[in-house]
């Protein structure tokens, strides 16, 4: 049995409580938080101590008098003092069980067993209190403590959490971990200190700890504070909570390419533009820094009702800053999109419409933008598939190819293999709408590995049937260089089909990198040894370096189109080709044009060195298992 007396508690401590929960709830409103399920935990948490603060202030208030008419009525406040911090715990074993993911049959049992505990000790502290066998005050005003239940069950409930924590610690980062126990044990401390010193001052701000550590840890998402922004989680999260409110929004996306780049910045007085347009022309709206020099501004069009107006304003006043900064930039401006909403797939839609902008323009997504992202998605996921499978016979992957004319032959005997798609919701699908795809997602190295495949396949079949086919060409993304495997891998394939080397091209874009052109080098090397050719493909068109060129061990130089075309231009343009083709043809390469349409493109390139010719005049491509329609036989 304890005594207390009246000296123990001054108010200061629940009054701190409740002053530090309202700094909290403050900087939680004006900063952007996930409305997740831990973060109503978490808010529930705040309320019920400020909730218990009061209380405690109350309780003491009415203990003071020492007025027995007030007892009744102090029995209740204690009661429901202790019932609102067990309530507190309760509710940090259900936060903990969230947070760290742990299934659902152990998080239930969790929950059960806090709540009987709960339960069990409130009604507990209820009998005692109402018998007269637990807390009471005497009729000379003292206070009598016979059981202190709450003290029991604060520390079974403590014993629950560190059990429970110590079960889900390999679900969380330690430091989180380190966290979460620091505060706990500054809170235990302070807790049975307490208990020495007689005092009980500082009781509800012992919970008040590991809840700084929450917020801090788990639910600090804090601003930009030089550009008023938060991050693409935010973003996703925001997203999420208006769907399931089915409220509709408008959003604003700016890119500036020239600073969307690692390690770039946006200048400070670019920034301050950027902050004033967040909060001068949307009410409610929220900037988010999508990358350095991309942001998407997402204003909720219950709170904007005139939108329309406020974009144009905001354009307006953007014109204006332009003519100061002359930034380029792409903006992209929209609406919610049930699909996409569900989906949360904005940035991936806006980032899809910036690729085909040109600079300085402004765009308007509509329903066109939304079927072309829909498609590149489906290409995506099946490409995903593909590339999961790894199935060299994939029926989804075809072979088509374009016969090439040999001038020193007069006939085909050589091809270049392209490679198209045929998905079931898009039919046929070509080259430029999926291998950027496959090159951003690493997938282009098993997309060459199939149709390598499936061209030492059709050349065996043409070998045994005897076809004359000197070679076929396959193209190769520099990015597959990057792979250790890449000269296995086409050794292996071209083995398994029982193809000589000599009967494959590779064909190779020339790459600005040092590193890529070193790496380039080495592959070439050591698949020649093979027997394998290599085309140095599209020649004249963006960067080309001689010097690159002639160490590069080629033997064949693809001239692209557009010097074909360039050469039917005037003379002088045509004397240039020409001059490129005949230095190429001394040195021993060999030249191929494409994009041969006429009998004028073939005439000017037969002039002009050609070796080979390739293009619509003789034939568009066409499945690869057509090629022996060109193709002379032996015999």
């Amino acid at each position: 049995m304890s005594q207390v007396s009246f000296d123990n508690y001054t108010r200061s401590g629940d009054v701190a409580v409740i002053a530090i929960c309202a700094v909290m709830v403050i900087l939680l409103t004006t900063s952007y938080v996930s409305r997740t399920r831990s973060f109503r935990i978490f808010m529930s948490i705040i309320g019920q101590l400020v909730c218990a603060a009061m209380v405690n202030l109350a309780y003491h208030t009415l203990l003071m008098p020492h007025n027995p008419t007030y007892y009744p009525m102090v029995y209740a406040m204690r009661i429901l003092y202790h019932a609102l911090l067990l309530d507190v715990l309760f509710l940090f074993t259900l936060y903990t069980t969230v947070v760290s993911g742990l299934e659902h049959k152990k998080a239930r049992a969790v929950a059960i067993i806090s709540s009987v505990l709960l339960i069990g000790v409130v009604g507990a502290d209820i009998i005692l209190t109402v018998s007269g066998a637990g807390f009471r005050i005497a009729a000379d005003g003292t206070v009598i403590n016979r059981t202190n239940l709450f003290l029991i069950g604060y520390i079974l409930f403590i014993l629950v959490l560190l059990m429970l924590m110590n079960r889900v610690g390999k679900l969380l980062y330690k430091r989180v971990m380190y966290g979460f126990y620091g505060t706990m044990a500054v809170s235990l401390v302070i807790r049975f200190g307490q208990l020495a010193l007689n005092q009980s001052s500082l009781t509800t701000m012992t919970f008040v700890f590991p809840v700084i550590a929450m917020m801090y840890i788990m639910h600090s998402n804090p601003y930009n504070v030089t550009l008023g922004s938060v991050d693409i989680h935010a973003m996703e999260d925001m997203v999420r909570n208006m769907y399931a409110r089915k409220a509709s929004f408008v959003y604003l996306s700016i890119l500036l390419p020239e600073y969307d780049e690692e390690g770039k910045e946006l200048p400070m007085e670019v920034r301050a533009v950027v902050r004033r347009f967040t909060g001068d022309y949307f009410r409610s709206s929220v900037l988010f820094q999508i990358g350095n020099g991309h942001m998407i501004l997402i204003a909720p069009k219950r709170s904007n009702p005139d939108y329309e107006q406020r974009i144009k304003r905001l354009l307006e006043s953007f014109d204006k800053q332009y003519e100061h900064f002359r930034i380029p930039y792409k903006i992209v401006i929209g609406e919610t999109i049930e699909e996409i909403s569900r989906k949360n797939e904005y940035v991936s839609l806006i980032r899809s419409i910036q690729k085909g902008m040109p600079e300085n323009t402004v765009h308007r997504a509509g329903q066109e933008d939304i079927d072309r992202f829909n498609r590149s998605e489906y290409i995506l996921r099946e490409l995903t598939d593909i590339y999961n499978k790894r199935d060299l016979d994939d029926p989804r992957v075809l072979a088509f190819c374009q016969p090439v004319y040999n001038l020193q032959t007069g006939r085909f005997d050589t091809a270049e293999a392209l490679m198209r798609l045929r998905l079931d919701e898009t039919g046929l699908v070509y080259p430029n709408q999926f291998i950027p795809l496959a090159e951003n997602y690493g997938y282009i190295h098993v997309l060459t590995e199939i149709i390598l495949h499936k061209t030492c396949r059709e050349i065996r079949r043409l070998t045994d049937e005897r076809f004359q086919i000197s070679r076929i060409s396959v193209n190769v993304s520099v990015l597959e260089l990057k792979d250790d495997a890449f000269c296995s891998d086409v050794n292996r394939i071209i083995g398994d089909n029982r193809v000589p080397g000599e009967k494959i091209a590779i064909e190779l874009t020339e790459s600005r990198s040092e590193a890529d052109f070193i790496l380039m080098k080495e592959k070439i090397e050591e698949l020649r040894g093979k027997g394998i050719k290599f085309y140095l493909d599209d020649f004249g068109t963006g960067y080309s370096n001689m010097e690159r060129i002639m160490e590069l061990p080629f033997d064949i130089i693809k001239f692209d189109r557009s010097l074909v075309i360039a050469s039917g231009a005037d003379r002088r343009s045509e004397k240039i080709v020409e001059n490129l083709a005949h230095l190429f043809r001394d040195m021993e390469y060999s030249v191929l044009y494409e994009g041969v349409e006429d009998d004028g493109d073939e005439k000017r390139c037969r002039e002009m060195s050609a070796s080979y010719l390739q293009g619509f005049k003789y034939s568009r491509p066409v499945p690869i298992e057509r090629l022996r329609e060109y193709l002379p036989k032996t015999g």
